[in-house]
């Protein structure tokens, strides 16, 4: 463990920061959390993440925005244990997974379903778009599940040890859960046997509290909260008391 634990900011709840924080967990390091969601983001979290969006990583010797930019920089800087395979090929294979999942899985199972079924309702008081929620649910998932079943192992994690592209993959099913998606393990049994092991690992189950935490505690009373289930939270916070629209989709 270091000195200095690791500040990452951003929700327990948004894949991208769960991603960050088993990579974290998996390699023994200290950490604490700023749990905000970016729309509660201040002008300090705008002048740390540009773009509004989480997670922020700060240390020591640098402050870095997006999951892969960080986990790539835990990688090199904490290389034991490794998350990304030694052989060319299968590593070029982890990053291209780890990007099928932050892109086409976050742009459909994040912005198409879980923001129109949970953020824009709780957050934005507003409607789903109904339309974009039925041809993500019937069209657009199971196009991804399809993918995932040729890819995925049957047994195990796609190359021996768990990599970042098992993480992120499965990182993206627990949001899906959150708003009451299943994954139909007759059609896809790869996929549901590979997802239900991975979110098993403990460093995936020792976040499940805070997320469950932070799915049903109002924001201006999260931070108690999470405090007292026993979270690693920063001290001081970028996050606001109401929401504010930015760069994000909405």
């Amino acid at each position: 463990m270091g000195a200095v634990p690791i500040r990452i900011i951003g929700s327990f709840l948004s894949p991208y920061v769960r991603k960050v924080l088993v990579c974290l967990e998996l390699k023994g390091l200290a950490y604490e959390v700023d749990p905000i969601v970016p729309f509660y983001g201040n002008d300090e979290f705008s002048r740390l993440s540009p773009l509004r969006r989480v997670p922020v990583l700060v240390d020591e010797t640098v402050t870095l925005c997006d999951s892969t930019v960080i986990c790539e920089y835990l990688e090199e800087r904490y290389p034991s244990p490794p998350l990304l395979p030694r052989d060319t090929a299968d590593r070029a294979r982890a990053r291209w997974l780890e990007e099928f999942a932050d892109t086409r899985m976050g742009d459909v199972l994040i912005w198409r379903f879980y923001n129109q079924l949970v953020i824009r309702r709780f957050v934005w008081r507003e409607p789903p778009d109904e339309e974009m929620v039925r041809k993500a649910r019937e069209e657009e998932i199971p196009s991804i599940l399809d993918y995932l079943e040729a890819q995925l192992p049957p047994e195990g994690f796609l190359f021996g040890a768990v990599s970042l592209a098992d993480i992120a993959i499965a990182a993206f099913f627990r949001n899906a859960t959150f708003a009451r998606y299943a994954i139909d393990a007759q059609r896809w049994p790869r996929t549901a046997g590979f997802v239900t092991r991975t979110l098993a690992l403990p460093a995936f189950e020792k976040l499940k509290p805070y997320e469950d935490l932070s799915l049903r505690t109002p924001v201006a009373e999260l931070r108690p909260c999470l405090a007292a289930a026993g979270a690693r939270l920063a001290a001081e916070t970028v996050g606001l008391a109401t929401p504010r629209r930015g760069l994000m989709p909405t």
